[in-house]
Parts: C-alpha cells; sequence; structure tokens
C-alpha cells in the first residue's frame, strides 16, 4: 500500500511542474501547457489558480487552426 504521504508529495512535485511550465508558456509546446493546465485545473490550491489554468486551456486550444482541430477530433474516435 502507497503511503499517503508519498502520494501528497508526488502530487506536490507534479504542481510545481506544472506551474513551471504555466509560467513560461512561450517555451514550451501546446501540449505540454495544456497539460500543465489540467493538473493545475483539477490540484490547483486556490479557485484563482484553478480558474487561471482553465481560462489558459481555453486560450491554447483556440490557438490550434480549425482544420487541425477537426482531423485530431475525428482520428480521435476511429475504431483501428
Amino acid at each position: 500500500m502507497i503511503a499517503q504521504s508519498h502520494i501528497s508529495t508526488w502530487l506536490a512535485d507534479r504542481l510545481v511542474e506544472a506551474r513551471t511550465v504555466v509560467a513560461d508558456v512561450a517555451r514550451h509546446s501546446d501540449h505540454l501547457v495544456g497539460l500543465a493546465c489540467n493538473v493545475l485545473a483539477f490540484h490547483g490550491e486556490t479557485a484563482t489558480e484553478r480558474k487561471d489554468a482553465r481560462v489558459l486551456l481555453l486560450v491554447i486550444e483556440a490557438r490550434r487552426p480549425v482544420r487541425r482541430a477537426q482531423r485530431e477530433d475525428t482520428n480521435r474516435w476511429v475504431t483501428p
């Protein structure tokens, strides 16, 4: 069984990594920024941090070209 303190430490480390990515968004891919935003949106310490992460995620998603987004969405639902 995994100790609760180990889980808390692991989550705290992921939050630090996510905040680091978001703080330097220009140097990271949209995909990595999106992952970081998801972590912060669900596990951020404050309501403001969670809200800001959701807003940034919307901005990142809006930057995807429409055709690329449609192609990715279509391919996501196609079964092999």
